[in-house]
């Protein structure tokens, strides 16, 4: 009977899906499920929640909820597998942060939570709460798989690999869908015929191959693309593969900051003319803040809350682990010769196989130059990151924001240290001391 231990619980509807999935699975359906987070009113009402879904998918099911730092090791004790969703500092203060203090300067962002100055942060005040969480891990539960949902994805999975000894995955939600988002947005029709190879870094990885029975599907893919007139959300991408000759897995808007290219206070016809939308991420969190708090009752209070499977990999993950039947998925693990013409050591995000032996990572081969080029220039602000979160140095945070893409066209040098100094003031406590 495995243990499960969901970190950052509080997020109670994706708790739901990964959860929920879980209990529809033969082989964890009996988990011992363990809650924690440091919000007690968000994790009880996960709590209740999930005892209402569990006791509507049969109770098999045993379901503990731990509040706070002080009872986070009894949380992680003998879990076989540890899902980590949390967002340290959480939209207020620290995501209003990340957008407010950069307009300052006139640097807009999107997303803001892999890359840019928004990125770099959101890794340094998580990057310390992580490396807890291993410490912990390494003591009490040793053998567990720490499945990583949280962004920056490659930052935070990178700084585990490199800095502790937990076994660890990154998973995201963007590869699953890309070749399906790419196919239905040109009327072309998506279904299990459909082949494709995916490989590159979060957020930034390419669509290498798509074929049906064989046939090479990219030719109708661009002369579509080429064709299409109508304002949509995926300008973005259509314009780096019109470019770079590859689909590239994340979304326009996240897509739109990791580049120099397409928010340039210079420019700002582009904004309108690649249908960008600056400020997305906070407008999100204010919309899924209302939308939680019409629902709550609703979905804590459903006599009858039911739940089906989900994509979602990390049941899928466990399940291969449990039964030794294979599943393979897009994880994020270190480069160790997987995607050669990228750096030894980077996070990368390549096909993986789970089964009874753990996660086995498959090689890729180099990918086409320019992609991994452009990979490159994302890698360097990440592995710069990482270095400023292990060593405490603050010169590697105002080298990461020099070798940014889309603050490095922005701002001059003075800006960029002068930006890095009122972020960290701005972030307080959220951040350790550097030095």
């Amino acid at each position: 009977m495995p243990k499960i231990t969901f970190m950052g619980a509080g997020s109670t509807v994706f708790a739901k899906n990964v959860l929920g999935d879980s209990m529809l699975t033969p082989a964890l359906e009996d988990a011992t499920i363990a809650l924690y987070d440091i919000d007690g009113q968000r994790l009880e009402e996960s709590r209740q929640m999930l005892e209402n879904l569990n006791r509507n998918l049969g109770g098999k099911a045993k379901i503990q909820a731990y509040l706070g730092v002080e009872n986070r090791k009894d949380a992680l004790r003998g879990a076989s597998y540890v899902v980590n969703a949390i967002q340290v500092g959480l939209y207020e203060p620290c995501t209003v942060t990340d957008f407010e203090v950069p307009k300052k300067y006139g640097l807009r962002q999107t997303i803001a939570d892999t890359l840019g100055i928004g990125g770099i942060f959101r890794a340094l005040r998580t990057i310390p709460v992580m490396l807890d969480f291993a410490r912990d891990m390494e003591e009490v539960c040793p053998d567990a798989w720490f499945l990583n949902y949280t962004n920056p994805m490659a930052m935070l999975t990178g700084a585990m690999l490199k800095a502790t000894g937990v076994k660890t995955v990154g998973l995201c939600h963007s590869v699953q869908v890309c070749a399906k988002t790419l196919l239905e947005g040109l009327g072309l029709p998506y279904d299990e015929s459909v082949q494709w190879k995916i490989a590159g870094i979060n957020h930034q990885a390419w669509l290498l191959e798509i074929s049906r029975d064989g046939q090479d599907l990219y030719p109708k893919i661009k002369e579509r693309a080429a064709q299409r007139s109508d304002k949509h959300n995926d300008m973005v991408r259509y314009e780096i593969m019109k470019r770079f000759g590859y689909y590239v897995t994340e979304s326009s808007e996240h897509n739109a900051e990791y580049m120099p290219y397409f928010i340039k206070s210079k420019y700002p016809e582009l904004i309108e003319r690649f249908n960008i939308p600056l400020d997305e991420y906070p407008r999100r969190c204010v919309n899924q803040i209302a939308k939680w708090a019409s629902m709550r009752d609703e979905v804590l209070l459903k006599h009858d809350l039911t739940h089906e499977r989900t994509q979602e990999y990390a049941s899928r993950i466990m399940e291969a682990m449990e039964t030794n039947r294979p599943f393979k998925f897009g994880g994020n693990v270190l480069n160790t010769g997987l995607i050669p013409n990228l750096p030894e050591g980077a996070c990368v995000e390549v096909p993986c196989i789970a089964d009874k032996s753990g996660v086995t990572p498959t090689y890729v081969g180099p990918l086409p130059i320019q992609c991994a080029a452009m990979n490159r220039t994302n890698i360097n602000v990440q592995e710069l990151t990482i270095q400023a979160a292990l060593t405490g140095k603050k010169d590697y945070i105002y080298q990461a924001a020099m070798m940014d893409p889309h603050t490095a066209a922005e701002l001059s040098i003075d800006d960029i240290v002068s930006l890095c100094d009122d972020l960290i003031q701005a972030h307080g406590d959220w951040l350790p001391k550097y030095h």
